[in-house]
């Protein structure tokens, strides 16, 4: 092996570390994009550039896009999240709250203290189990009366369930789906890094990016390809059928092969993806001796 194959050998086995260090947290996909921009430069082809993404602007009407695409090939939090946050703070009466929820159509609000930091959010359920813990002792309509005034006496700070399992604009989509299946959650606030509200995510939300055509998403895994397979992507036939990606045919390198697999993992993070089926064959030994 010469001196140039060991050094691009190198680069993809970096790629591979990065990648995979990456899916447990220990490297940002900056990284990731970085180790595939030197094999860019390594072969004489230009290498795509990563602007940073706006932070976005602190208020109740905030003033970030809501379909600014983050990243190079995923959405994140930010492109998919409410920016017109209904919100409460902690002396808003229950009446108020229910009305709140039933006007907008939303099934919670978060509840902010001073500076916007969210202290809490208040739900429906949160609503209904404020009833369940008011039994009326006593059958008059004295005693419904004073049930009934004793839970809408109440407050958003003693109604709300804190604290507040909440985001950050950067978290990927599936980091924000598994957030809410672990804690049982519809909705997470969103959250700058001083904790101050920017926005909210629903899981219809999230389910937005599953809504991508066929037909862009084999195009960006088509562009996947071609930056990551260092004869780019011919032999590899892209098909794309109701979100379910398929690679077939052959690579045209025997060195390609290592990186099929890592290909694989990169369409999974394509945003509309439901699922990713692997037909690529290897390349026989004739061609991989010659």
């Amino acid at each position: 092996m010469s001196r140039r194959d060991a050094h691009f050998d190198a680069m993809l086995r970096h790629l591979g570390a990065a990648y995979y260090d990456s899916l447990h947290g220990r490297a940002a996909p900056a990284d990731v994009a970085r180790a595939v921009d030197s094999i860019a430069d390594h072969m004489g082809e230009a290498p795509l550039h990563h602007p940073a993404a706006a932070a976005p602007a602190a208020g109740h009407k905030d003033s970030v896009p809501r379909h600014q695409h983050h990243g190079r090939w995923n959405s994140r939090v930010r492109d998919v999240m409410t920016t017109s946050v209904v919100t409460a703070d902690r002396i808003t009466p229950y009446k108020e709250i229910a009305r709140m929820l039933t006007e907008h159509k939303i099934s919670g609000v978060p509840v902010l203290t001073m500076g916007r930091h969210v202290a809490g959010i208040v739900s429906e359920g949160d609503l209904l189990a404020a009833r369940d813990h008011n039994p009326v002792v006593g059958h008059g309509l004295r005693h419904r009366l004073a049930s009934r005034n004793q839970h809408h006496s109440r407050t958003a700070e003693q109604l709300m369930t804190a604290p507040a399992v909440t985001t950050h604009p950067d978290a990927t989509i599936a980091g924000a789906a598994r957030m809410m299946n672990v804690h049982h959650v519809r909705r997470l606030p969103v959250v700058d890094p001083d904790g101050k509200l920017v926005g909210i995510v629903s899981r219809r939300d999230l389910l937005s990016v599953f809504l991508r055509p066929d037909a862009e998403i084999a195009r960006q895994v088509g562009e996947i390809l071609a930056e990551l397979l260092p004869g780019g992507p011919t032999g590899i036939e892209v098909a794309v059928r109701n979100g379910v990606v398929t690679l077939s045919g052959q690579p045209e390198l025997a060195a390609e092969e290592d990186l099929i697999p890592v290909a694989v993992r990169l369409a999974w993070d394509v945003d509309g993806v439901v699922d990713v089926v692997n037909k690529v064959s290897a390349v026989p030994a004739s061609a991989a001796m010659s």
